[in-house]
């Protein structure tokens, strides 16, 4: 087809199914689960075809627009814009507020591809011949879903009725099934006529916002009023929190999709996966003959059909099947992996217990838009980290009130502000910082600067830091 498609990346998402790994402050999409790139970049890297589409619109939360912006440029994909949901408030209003932006941007006659984040997709033939058939519908005044044809009676997912063939284009959607019990599964499967729900839609952003207009107009007049409100900060546009918060919190399936005549759908077959648990990660990797997939620093003896990923420790396995076990650097999961959906169920035990809460949220190794910084040791009084600053990099100008620091550089160069004087330090080189004084580290130099961090001091929490100046917008 002749007009470019817009694409619409869901990146907002807090899932923990696939904890330890994913967390709150860095969830699934983020993460390089299937290759060197996380699935986030994965999906970009699907829209970037500029014979296609458009630059992308993202969505995501607040906390997560540094990521999305960081991991956008590693691979040097250009957006056409990053939205910011002030609250959560499911996929609804923010496909509506993406589709005011899309009008806004490209025209009122824009057509979006909306994308989850978090998918491992096969662009085989199949799949871009899918993507143009939906594209067509979706002009036509449908409001396309992409229907997997299901090759086992999976239970995570929800189904759709109907007589769509694959390659045959779009056909109407007969009814939309919750995601069911294993006998009704089976059922689904052997009758035939039934596709997973995949959560990727083909879509008219006029079609759709009149629709929900009628369909949810609570929906609807929040997206509205959320864009029309909204401000620019810096590379983000932030949705006015006071309109969006009064959105329903519901899904595009329930407010839209499960109420419109206009609902279609394509079939296909292309290998796809919502990675939503850690038995789909293993379903979608190669495996050994044993039936194993392992990652990260392993070493396997008599195991089979198990998962067995580290990134951090040294895992040795030995006369067990059906594990999966994930190692990080300060939690290991170890679980049936027949039974992976139950992950849920432990990190709602352990965000329950103030004890262990944190393991549940962040990282030892937290992600900031200048680098980040690992948790290495912590006391009474004292704490040490390990700092990592990109090239051309610098923090916010700032103060402590509770801590002085000291620095010591392990690589690279540091260019360090301290109360206005200005110190370069190569590495085996180190400088003290003052309870109290004003400081800025910065990377003038063109590898990583490294270097390790001992705070000490009567409080250490990371809300003691008064930024003065900030390149970020943190001021």
């Amino acid at each position: 087809m002749s007009k470019l498609v817009v694409p619409v990346v869901l990146a907002g998402g807090q899932g923990t199914r696939l904890w330890p790994m994913s967390r709150s402050a860095r969830p699934k999409q983020f993460l390089p689960l299937t290759g060197t790139t996380s699935l986030f970049q994965k999906t970009l890297q699907r829209v970037g075809d500029a014979t296609r589409y458009t630059a992308p619109i993202v969505i995501t939360n607040s906390d997560y627009r540094f990521i999305v912006a960081e991991q956008a440029a590693e691979i040097d994909l250009p957006l056409a814009c990053i939205m910011l949901e002030p609250v959560a408030r499911n996929t609804a209003v923010a496909i509506a507020a993406a589709a005011t932006q899309a009008q806004s941007l490209f025209g009122p006659d824009a057509v979006l591809h909306v994308l989850p984040s978090d998918h491992d997709v096969d662009t085989s033939s199949g799949y871009w011949a899918a993507v143009d058939q939906a594209a067509e519908a979706a002009l036509s005044g449908q409001l396309v879903t992409f229907g997997i044809q299901p090759t086992l009676p999976e239970t995570g997912f929800g189904y759709i009725k109907s007589d769509a063939r694959i390659g045959e284009g779009a056909r109407p959607v007969e009814r939309f099934v919750e995601k069911p019990n294993i006998e009704r599964a089976a059922g689904m499967l052997a009758e035939g006529g039934y596709f997973w729900n995949s959560g990727m839609f083909m879509l008219g952003a006029s079609t759709f916002l009149t629709e929900c207009e009628a369909l949810s107009p609570d929906t609807w007049r929040a997206a509205h009023n959320a864009v029309l409100n909204s401000r620019v900060d810096l590379d983000f546009v932030r949705l006015d929190e006071t309109a969006f918060a009064t959105a329903p919190n519901i899904s595009v399936d329930y407010a839209i999709f499960e109420k419109t005549a206009k609902a279609a759908v394509v079939a296909v077959d292309f290998a796809w996966s919502d990675l939503g648990s850690w038995d789909a990660v293993w379903k979608s990797a190669d495996h050994d003959i044993s039936g194993n997939v392992a990652r990260g620093p392993v070493t396997l003896g008599n195991i089979s059909n198990s998962l067995v990923i580290s990134d951090h420790a040294h895992v040795a396995v030995d006369g067990v099947d059906d594990l999966a076990i994930i190692a990080t650097n300060d939690a290991v999961y170890v679980g049936k992996l027949s039974a992976a959906q139950k992950v849920g169920d432990m990190v709602k035990r352990l965000r329950a217990d103030p004890q262990t809460a944190s393991l549940t949220e962040v990282h030892r190794t937290a992600y900031r838009p200048w680098g980040g910084y690992t948790s290495v040791l912590s006391g009474d009084r004292f704490q040490v980290k390990r700092l990592f600053v990109k090239p051309g990099k610098k923090l916010s100008l700032q103060k402590h009130h509770h801590r002085a620091e000291h620095w010591i550089v392990v690589r690279g160069t540091a260019e360090v502000t301290v109360d206005g004087s200005i110190s370069v330090l190569s590495e085996n080189e180190s400088i003290y910082l003052p309870l109290g004084c004003v400081h800025r580290l910065a990377n003038p130099g063109k590898i990583e600067l490294e270097l390790i961090e001992v705070q000490t001091g009567s409080y250490l929490g990371e809300d003691d830091i008064i930024r003065i100046e900030d390149e970020f917008g943190r001021a």
